[in-house]
């Protein structure tokens, strides 16, 4: 998606606000709450979806509620002629909640998530034996001190 130009005006965030603090409350509501029409809350959420300022509108799901309270972050050194079928393979893994190419040591930087400690093994074996994967180093998740967040971008002028 493109990229929305450099930040967003006071009626963006508010709009914004209100849909991460309310996320079942419906469009006029937040036009009344707003005191503007629905017709311009809903060009401003058509806008930021176009610009791909709002990804999803999707539920936020908790891994520990659905039964996988065990969180770990596992770094996978991979060859890098094998990426394309790394990738696919670590996407056919459903507690593999998420994958990132980054820099420094290690290749690939990946989230996952179990119902216990054995389980976390389980999955990181998983990952060993895709082919093109070297080695990888896990830590456990032991509590979040901040959760995944982008608001606070938003909110800034």
């Amino acid at each position: 998606m493109a990229a929305r130009r450099n930040g967003l005006d006071e009626l963006d965030r508010k709009v914004l606000q209100l849909i991460r603090e309310r996320p079942r409350t419906g469009l006029l509501e937040i036009s009344r709450l707003l005191g503007v029409a629905r017709g311009t809350v809903q060009a401003r959420l058509d806008k930021m979806v176009a610009d791909g300022v709002i990804t999803d509108f999707g539920p936020t799901l908790s891994p520990r509620a659905l039964g996988y309270p065990v969180q770990a972050f596992t770094t996978l050194e991979v060859e890098h002629v094998s990426r394309e079928e790394i990738s696919a393979a670590l996407e056919a893994i459903p507690e593999l909640l998420e994958a990132h190419i980054v820099t420094g040591p290690g290749d690939v930087w990946c989230r996952i998530a179990g119902r216990d400690h054995e389980h976390i093994q389980q999955v990181i074996d998983r990952t060993l034996a895709i082919p093109g994967v070297r080695r990888s180093s896990t830590v456990i998740m032991l509590s979040t001190v901040v959760p995944h967040r982008v608001q606070p971008l938003a909110d800034r002028d």
